[in-house]
């Protein structure tokens, strides 16, 4: 024993030496470097957990060990599983928190489970033997030591190895035993390629860890688990949720190119990460669509499957694995050795097209081909994409190498005449001869910017230096030409730094950075400026684009007046960053145009064709309006079934006007158009009848003068989709209140998300039975993107009566191409207890949240917590006008939610904060606890943090 110690102190004394030895230079993102290049190639992972938890579940290690032996495992079954989804990686978590903290390899360092078979290295030699990478996984965390009754980790046995007492269950004692198993690992195992570490340790980062697994084994990567860790290679982005369409997972991601970033998603439709009993589903559409659209973005699909105790898959995964395997070949020129399109790679723009069309683009850098993804087909027969200025040679199915009959101008691509859909990814080919339209030294100036990030590198060419705004806004930028020239238009790279939408991410609230309301205005002596265009962009990924038709200046400003996030996410609000921005003087075009163009319909009265630079064949016709005498008629506008249609036009407006459709000769139906340019179209839909065959369209215009572009049909929307909006409904939270009749003010505000048009909106809370409401609906007659609808009411309970237990409901009701559609959102009250003098949830929408954030929670008393308390000082929750009839002595009833030891430090009205150490099991147990506090009479402030380390969760406060 004596001879062990001294082993054990020798060893603990050269790596103590190793880190003095170790000057490393201040961590810095490892955003490219020669060891990722195996990463950049592939497109997916395979991610196993896999351990003594895995049903059914051993609580011995030998018997684990002995079962995985007898079922049968073998390394080649996972590594072949893997090839079939085209993974070219395997990420094993045996040593996990939730799975008993087991190390598939024969350890020399006691502490937890180790199995005497060496499964690490087994699989490591079948993965090398087949072109597989294996990444070990790694857990920082102890805290699920004793999950299922019985103590997981031996603290005992490595106290003795150490030759000190050391506290396995604790962060600190944690954090050295897996310290010591890094280097054990590193020693024994060179065909490795990495670790994948789920969030870092305190000990790990004072002891320099990444620097010397650096130093040790510097072609491994270090992956780092929803956290972008500046020494890590790789950023994962865990089990994205919410998004629309529900595929689409780079929408809620927040890693620009070129950092290197995984979507980590589970395949199984339910469950656990690992196998826990049963033969999930597995959802062949979102998964396809999520491995295509990560794809679309150069993130690699870090897929999830759950092996059983003798390494097989369930079923119904395994099936998923054999469709993957044939599905992929066809178009694997497409999805492999691809960049994602319509980013710092060039390529046409991704994300939401014509009649509900949704997909991505891939590009080859070496050919420069790109790859057209039909993810959610139009309901149409063709596919309008922006063509970001790229002049198309070809266009060919490549699943059927059809060659596809296209057309070019006004800066889309329409391929046509498509007939042969995929049910998951329809892929073109797209040669083009390369990209043009563009010019070059436009020089940028910023009405603010934040140090190191000056306003040259908007047009500087390069996608890895940036514009901030410095949080300013509104904030306008400057583009000088050099002299006076024509623009036609604004292509815009933003930032990917933030997710399309608001969401919550594991308690951290997150929303979009992107612009939202903008102003352009033209200029010859950047002193004299005139207006050119107001609208919005869609809060989406990739190149986004601003039209202005044909201007003569030789300054153009973009005063970006807001963008799309909302204070409830802080490290998101006014964070406008821009990696590039283009002058656009001209479109490609093709030799054809496209089908239904106004210029080639019958014209009567004062209807014109004029030249229109930002117009599908460049020509529109002008002179609509004043009724039924000036119209565009279309006498063979043809479907093959009767029915109802959205019908399509693209219309120019300088004024807000409203355009009429009439039918087959039948009654016309009008639509309002909201003002923008006279010589760039924007798009407004009505529901048509449609016979089958041939149909004649009558368009003219009733209000102020309108022109016309082309018109399109498509099928229409199904019932089942509701465009994309933002509910805002205060006061948010379970609000408690005192017996007898209680009054709230209830304010709602309604944003439309979507590049939809939405007609007859009303916004209006729903009231119970006998309550009162001072105050109207809200209503517009119609809205578009970014567009705003908000309204405040009091609702009043009955008389003689207590309020008891209810929710008013606030609904935005409307209509979509003449279908009726709705949104919700309420405010629920109780009464609170006689023994309670104040009630208020965590999430109230009355308190301040700092850096915290609000998640589910279906045991709380709302239904809802905050969670992310405590690490540094605004990582806190403060409850204002916390109100109690008297001064004096109170007992404060605090609900929470913990899995461990941790503490809160309450400070009241601002005093010396009080320690509340708290102590609970599982984060879904809602506990009390109670604290005397001495309060002032009437309102007052209580804050919850812990400015040094995590906080227990917060469900509600009580005073009584």
């Amino acid at each position: 024993m004596a001879l062990r110690r001294l082993c054990v102190a020798v060893v603990a004394a050269l790596l103590a030496g190793l880190v003095t030895m170790i000057t490393p230079a201040a961590a810095q993102a490892e955003v490219q470097h020669p060891r990722q290049e195996w990463l950049r190639k592939s497109t997916a992972g395979l991610f196993l957990h896999w351990g003594m938890f895995t049903a059914p579940k051993h609580l011995n290690c030998a018997e684990w060990e002995q079962d995985v032996t007898g079922g049968g495992w073998t390394p080649d079954y996972w590594i072949d599983e893997a090839k079939k989804l085209g993974a070219s990686y395997v990420v094993l978590a045996t040593f996990h928190s939730r799975l008993g903290y087991a190390r598939p390899w024969p350890s020399k360092i006691p502490g937890s489970c180790a199995t005497q078979r060496d499964l690490l290295r087994e699989l490591t030699k079948a993965g090398k033997a087949k072109g597989v990478k294996v990444i070990l996984y790694m857990t920082d965390d102890p805290q699920w030591h004793a999950e299922q009754g019985v103590e997981m980790l031996d603290s005992a046995a490595y106290s003795a190895y150490k030759g000190e007492k050391v506290d396995l269950t604790t962060r600190e004692g944690f954090g050295k035993y897996s310290y010591d198993l890094f280097f054990e690992v590193m020693k024994n195992y060179d065909d490795l390629a990495g670790f994948w570490i789920d969030n870092d340790n305190e000990y790990w980062e004072r002891n320099k860890l990444y620097e010397q697994i650096r130093q040790i084994q510097p072609t491994w990567l270090l992956s780092n688990n929803n956290e972008d860790t500046p020494i890590m290679d790789t950023v994962s982005n865990e089990q994205k949720t919410g998004m629309f369409p529900s595929y689409d997972y780079p929408a809620a991601t927040f890693t620009p190119m070129p950092r290197l970033s995984e979507a980590c998603y589970k395949l199984p439709t339910t469950g656990d990460w690992w196998y826990s009993g049963g033969d999930s589903a597995v959802d062949t559409r979102l998964n396809v669509g999520r491995y295509i659209t990560n794809a679309g973005s150069s993130i690699k699909s870090l897929m999830a499957e759950t092996p059983m105790v003798n390494g097989k898959m369930p079923a119904q995964q395994e099936t998923y694995n054999n469709f993957m395997s044939s599905w992929v070949t066809p178009i694997k020129e497409s999805i492999q050795g691809v960049e994602g399109g319509g980013y710092m790679y060039g390529g046409m723009q991704p994300g939401f097209w014509n009649d509900g069309a949704h997909g991505v683009i891939t590009i080859n850098p070496s050919t420069g081909k790109q790859y057209v993804h039909v993810v959610t087909k139009p309901r149409a027969d063709f596919v309008r994409l922006r063509d970001n200025g790229y002049r198309v040679s070809k266009v060919t199915d490549l699943r059927t190498g059809e060659r596809m009959k296209f057309s070019q101008s006004a800066g889309h691509l329409t391929i046509e005449g498509i007939t042969a859909w995929d049910e998951y990814d329809t892929v073109f080919t797209v040669e083009t001869h390369g990209q043009q339209g563009f010019y070059d030294g436009v020089k940028a100036y910023a009405t603010s910017t934040r140090d190191g990030f000056p306003a040259a590198n908007l047009t500087d060419g390069s996608y890895e230096k940036y514009w901030d705004a410095n949080a300013a806004q509104p904030v306008s930028i400057s583009l000088d030409l050099g002299r006076r020239k024509e623009a036609s238009f604004l292509a815009i790279n933003q930032r990917e730094s933030s997710p399309t939408h608001a969401r919550v991410s594991f308690g951290r609230p997150e929303d979009s950075s992107r612009i939202k309301d903008y102003q352009l205005t033209a200029s010859d002596d950047g002193r004299n400026w005139w207006h050119v265009r107001t609208g919005a962009l869609p809060s989406a990924r990739g190149t986004q684009f601003i039209d202005i038709g044909s201007v003569q200046a030789r300054w153009l400003r973009l005063t970006v007046l807001n963008t799309w996030g909302g204070p409830q996410a802080p490290v998101y609000f006014k964070e406008l960053k821009i990696d590039e921005i283009r002058v656009g003087h001209s479109y490609p075009r093709s030799a054809r145009d496209s089908a239904l163009e106004a210029e080639d319909a019958a014209r009567s009265g004062s209807a014109r064709s004029e030249f229109c630079e930002a117009c599908s064949g460049t020509r529109q016709v002008t002179g609509l309006g004043g009724g039924e005498r000036n119209a565009v008629t279309y006498r063979d506008v043809s479907v093959a079934a009767a029915g109802t249609y959205n019908l399509r036009l693209d219309l120019t407006s300088a004024s807000a006007s409203s355009v009429s459709v009439s039918v087959n000769g039948a009654a016309p139906v009008s639509v309002a158009v909201p003002a923008d340019r006279a010589d760039v179209p924007d798009p407004t839909s009505v529901a048509v009848p449609l016979n089958a065959g041939r149909n004649t369209v009558r368009v003219f215009g009733t209000g102020k003068p309108l022109g016309l572009d082309r018109i399109s049909v498509g099928g229409l929307p199904p019932s089942s989709y509701t465009p994309k909006t933002t509910l805002t409904v205060e006061p948010h939270g379970v609000q408690w209140v005192a017996p007898g009749r209680q009054s709230v003010k209830i304010t709602a505000r309604l944003r439309l998300d979507a590049d939809d048009q939405i007609d007859n909106v009303s916004l209006a809370p729903v009231l119970p039975a006998g309550w009162t409401l001072t105050g109207s609906p809200a209503t517009r007659p119609s809205m578009r993107l970014a567009g705003l609808l908000e309204g405040v009411w009091t609702a009043t309970s009955p008389e003689g009566q207590d309020v008891g237990s209810v929710t008013i409901p606030v609904t935005a009701s409307f209509q979509l191409l003449s279908s009726d559609r709705k949104v919700s959102g309420s405010v629920p009250m109780r009464t609170r207890p006689a023994d309670r003098v104040f009630v208020r949830e965590a999430e109230d929408s009355a308190n301040v949240f700092g850096s915290t954030g609000l998640t589910s929670c279906g045991p709380c008393s709302g239904g809802e917590k905050v969670r992310n308390i405590g690490g540094s000082p605004d990582a806190a929750v403060t409850f204002p006008n916390v109100t109690v009839p008297a001064a004096g002595a109170y007992r404060m009833f605090i609900t929470y939610t913990v899995n461990g030891p941790r503490s809160y430090f309450v400070s009241v009205n601002g005093g010396a904060p009080v320690e509340v150490k708290l102590d609970g099991l599982g984060n879904n147990t809602p506990y009390v606890a109670e604290l005397p506090v001495t309060l002032n009479a009437g309102a007052n402030t209580v804050k919850f943090g812990n400015d040094q380390a995590g906080a227990p969760d917060l469900d509600q406060i009580a005073i009584g």
